[in-house]
């Protein structure tokens, strides 16, 4: 049975979305090849449609970049399923629009998948899974930055007791956070 796993960069503050392009991740080598690893290792990658339409925009041209070509090409051919009332199938970019409820979907695709499926992203997607306990971890990539605005991951979500798995800090100052929901 897979699991699902939120994946999610953000600030020391936990913010999400930078307000400058500039500053929105801190890329070094070695955090960024393993976050870009997990993603390829999943099975399967769930998002609400904005993150679907956003990355679906400039996944496909990557599979022609040589330097991505490898990554590019596995992130393009895995499955993904949509979170919309909007979008109807047949969507690009091998994805599928999830159908039925979430509660009752959600399982179902953890019934269909034995590895990782990796929730990109963390708007009212993540927050609806949060809340109804579908989540099996959070893997959150903290940088070492403090952004004056923008949303914060999960706000308004919760409580929600965590139990740290693991904890892997990098050179850079990112550190890789592994948390599981305490059983309810």
């Amino acid at each position: 049975m897979g699991k699902l796993i939120v994946h999610n960069s953000m600030s020391v503050n936990a913010a999400f979305e930078s307000p400058s392009p500039e500053a929105w991740l801190e890329l070094d080598n070695d955090s960024t090849n393993d976050s870009l690893d997990q993603l390829v290792l999943a099975d399967a990658l769930l998002m609400g449609r904005p993150v679907y339409e956003g990355l679906s925009a400039v996944w496909p041209q990557l599979g022609e970049d040589p330097g991505m070509g490898h990554l590019a090409g596995r992130i393009n051919a895995m499955p993904k399923y949509v979170a919309s009332r909007t979008l109807r199938d047949p969507l690009a970019w091998n994805a599928t629009v999830i159908d039925g409820e979430l509660e009752d979907a959600i399982p179902a695709l953890k019934g269909k998948h034995r590895g990782n499926l990796v929730v990109t992203g963390c708007g009212s997607f993540a927050h609806a899974l949060t809340r109804l306990g579908l989540v099996d971890e959070f893997w959150f990539w903290l940088h070492p930055h403090i952004w004056h605005e923008g949303p914060r991951i999960l706000d308004g979500v919760g409580p929600v007791r965590l139990n740290l798995v693991a904890a892997t800090p990098y050179r850079s100052g990112v550190v890789w956070l592994r948390y599981r929901p305490e059983a309810g």
